[in-house]
């Protein structure tokens, strides 16, 4: 269940700040440590240099653009309400923008803002071009029928266009919080037919689509694909692991996950096959537990199953057969056969790995005592508060940031963007020529061997490996984007790590992670200037 530590906190009190205070606090940290060296490192400047990154510093905390809208709904009773949503545009030092769209009864301007500053860092962290954006959009979206939820989609992407704040090369969106592939789809189509008829590129203004719309194979799993190799990289150090007494390695190493939604469910099943055992799993409505391991895929099976049964989807309340419910993420795991009923916090039971995939504010002063874990992997966006993060440091555990763990996201939404740009998938014009390159390459290893050793041995077979089989006969596009993304997650990882290395930051990898992001930006304002 999620953590009962928080419930009674008011919203901005010291131990329970708001997003955007926690994210402004961790950037704090890290601007007043890059300041000297940074200030040492302006070229040409003719003024007091140290003023003038104060500046930069300061204009890249604060949120350059916010859009706020209120329009008009008709619901299908007949009845009106306004529905309010605002696209907080962080940081333009690159552009386009990128950010998700969320879908919630209680965002606000100041979490928009604090979501759109973490894509910023986030995006300079695993180093794709893009500046930091958010839409947040106030509804719940169960109350609203899916034809609603279209109209709501389609009126908020025409005031967007109207004000700039979408487009392939200004603004991009994804998918986040209560969105998915059926929301992108109507966003890219109402932008294409609407303000974006004339622009050729205009499938790329958002990505997380469906693969019919220009979407692109391995999105759907993305975010949880990259805390694997997100934990992977820290794991399999075994500097890091003897800091926290920690055998390196996934095999054996237990998990605690919270949250088995879209990121959960992927990040359980990618750790499940790399040898990590689950032993519990919390969600809004109660958790599950056993010490023996819980399979990822008999969970997902019972929770889709639990949905169907219920007749609770959409497509059971609309009498439709011909819509699986397979598709639908809001089950419950609760009464899971092969698990018990666990009635604690899941945040404080023992485990190696723990990995909050949910809200933000959920570890606090009030339970970072009793947490039990070696690493936590913030799967979720700031699921750590300030004091929380202190606490962790004197314990000598190991966080992996939000800003460099939940990144798979984005940078397959890049990979996305640029296969929108492109106008041509992964692999298309290279799969069939690389195949009969590699044969032809062990066709004439068999002849040179066979010229050397003579015929009258016979023939000398140059059999292929499996693997090497597969990959040369069996890639995809789904191949290309995973491998992309492992890369990427590798070189951010060690970027990070020669930070907090540089700084002496031990432990610290969620300030060198803004260290990196901020001297990423730092040095594309003191290179390119400002416009004016």
């Amino acid at each position: 269940m999620w953590c009962r530590g928080t419930a009674g906190l008011a919203r901005g009190s010291p131990d329970a700040p708001g997003l955007l205070a926690m994210v402004e606090a961790f950037y704090g940290r890290a601007a007043a440590m890059v300041e000297a060296e940074a200030a040492a490192g302006v070229a040409g400047a003719q003024w007091d240099r140290l003023p003038w990154v104060r500046g930069l510093l300061e204009t890249i905390r604060r949120c350059s653009y916010v859009l706020e809208v209120a329009f008009p709904l008709r619901r299908d009773s007949g009845t009106w309400e306004v529905v309010r949503g605002w696209r907080a545009q962080h940081s333009q030092h690159c552009l386009p923008c990128k950010g998700g769209v969320r879908f919630s009864s209680s965002i606000g301007v100041d979490e928009v803002k604090a979501l759109a500053a973490l894509m910023t860092y986030k995006c300079a962290v695993v180093d794709l071009p893009f500046g930091g954006a958010m839409t947040g959009v106030r509804i719940d979206p169960k109350k609203y029928s899916e034809h609603e939820l279209e109209k709501i989609t389609r009126h908020f992407t025409v005031e967007m266009s109207k004000k700039g704040f979408i487009g392939p090369g200004i603004d991009v969106l994804a998918p986040d919080v209560s969105t998915g592939e059926r929301e992108m789809s109507w966003i890219a189509d109402t932008y294409t037919h609407t303000l974006g008829y004339r622009d050729i590129n205009a499938q790329a203004c958002v990505t997380g689509k469906p693969i019919s719309q220009g979407g692109i194979h391995g999105r759907h799993s993305a975010t949880g694909r990259g805390v694997l190799h997100g934990i992977e990289n820290y794991i399999t150090n075994t500097d890091y692991m003897d800091c926290i007494g920690l055998s390196p390695g996934f095999p054996g190493k237990t998990f605690v996950l919270q949250g088995f939604g879209k990121v959960g469910r992927h990040t359980m099943k990618y750790l499940h096959q790399y040898g990590a055992r689950c032993i519990c799993v919390g969600e809004t409505d109660g958790a599950i537990y056993n010490p023996r391991g819980i399979d990822p895929k008999e969970l997902q099976d019972y929770e889709q199953v639990k949905f169907s049964s219920e007749g609770s989807a959409p497509c059971c309340q609309a009498g439709s057969s011909g819509v699986s419910c397979s598709f639908q993420s809001h089950g419950t795991i609760v009464g899971f056969p092969k698990a018990e009923p666990y009635d604690g916090s899941i945040l404080e039971v023992p485990c190696d790995i723990l990995i909050p995939a949910a809200i933000e504010k959920q570890l606090t002063r009030e339970n970072a005592p009793r947490v039990q874990a070696k690493i936590i992997a913030e799967a979720a966006n700031g699921p750590t508060t300030p004091a929380a993060h202190e606490i962790f440091l004197q314990r000598n555990i190991l966080v992996i940031p939000d800003v460099y763990v939940n990144a798979g996201g984005v940078t397959v939404s890049f990979f996305e963007w640029l296969k929108n740009l492109n106008h041509v998938s992964y692999g298309r014009l290279s799969f069939k020529y690389e195949w009969e390159s590699s044969y032809y390459l062990l066709q004439s290893v068999q002849h040179s061997l066979e010229q050397w050793f003579g015929k009258s041995r016979g023939e000398i077979p140059i059999i292929p490996s499996p693997e090497f089989q597969a990959r040369v006969t069996g890639a995809s596009e789904k191949d290309i984007v995973y491998s992309g993304l492992a890369y990427t997650m590798e070189q951010s990882a060690k970027q990070i790590m020669a930070m907090a290395a540089r700084y002496n930051l031990g432990l610290d990898q969620r300030t060198a992670a803004y260290l990196c992001a901020l001297e990423k930006v730092l040095t594309v304002y003191n290179e390119a200037g400002f416009t004016y």
